[in-house]
């Protein structure tokens, strides 16, 4: 992977590429994040918050070292040296949806179950038909530590994602499923567009499209 920063800003913060010791604080931050997301609730929880907390952090653990070994866009933003958020980025390159490979399957059945394994199998399949090309990417996580939040961060973040889209010479855009609206809202400011309504399980989204300033 190319480990130039997609993007440095101003003041301490900075926008760069993860490495393998920020993958457990990575781990954390995506974990409470995406704690009570409305997708996650709907395909992990069965019920018991124990059993709920430890497929989520299973999910969030294997996704996260599957990007990583697959050499994905993992974007991280950091205040000096700190890691307060990150954006997490896949492309076609890798199989997604049905076509996962048996390994991920494997890994990700053992940590969050059947069920839940096809649902997130589906979501990105979901995804998948209704994006422009095969050669688009889908934001699969964007999170920030819960004490950066409400700060304006989420701007800096989104803006380090469609920097770095712009600089693919081979990706038409990125993809993102939405299920709230001020994240909705967020993603507009930076040139999202709405494309299709998805309904995954029992969970109403939006897909969202960023079209990539060469593909234009």
């Amino acid at each position: 992977m190319n480990t130039t920063a997609p993007q440095t800003i101003e003041d301490n913060l900075k926008a760069v590429y993860l490495t393998a010791e920020d993958l457990r604080v990575a781990a954390s931050i995506l974990y409470n994040a995406y704690h009570d997301d409305p997708f996650f609730i709907a395909a992990l929880n069965n019920g018991d918050k124990a059993q709920y907390e430890q497929k989520l952090r299973g999910a969030i653990r294997e996704e996260l070292h599957t990007l990583w070994r697959e050499e994905q866009a993992l974007i991280g933003l950091f205040d000096d040296q700190r890691l307060i958020g990150l954006a997490c980025i896949v492309t076609q390159q890798v199989p997604l949806g049905e076509a996962r490979y048996w390994h991920w399957r494997l890994k990700m059945l053992m940590s969050t179950g059947w069920h839940s394994t096809q649902t997130l199998m589906k979501k990105e399949a979901s995804i998948l038909e209704h994006l422009p090309s095969t050669q688009c990417g889908i934001l699969q996580f964007i999170a920030l530590t819960p004490i950066e939040q409400h700060k304006g961060l989420g701007s800096r973040l989104v803006r380090a994602v469609t920097s770095w889209c712009d600089e693919q010479l081979k990706l038409d855009g990125i993809g993102v499923y939405v299920t709230q609206e001020n994240h909705a809202h967020l993603f507009s400011k930076f040139g999202f567009t709405a494309i299709e309504k998805l309904s995954i399980g029992s969970v109403e989204g939006e897909l969202l499209f960023y079209r990539s300033s060469d593909s234009e």
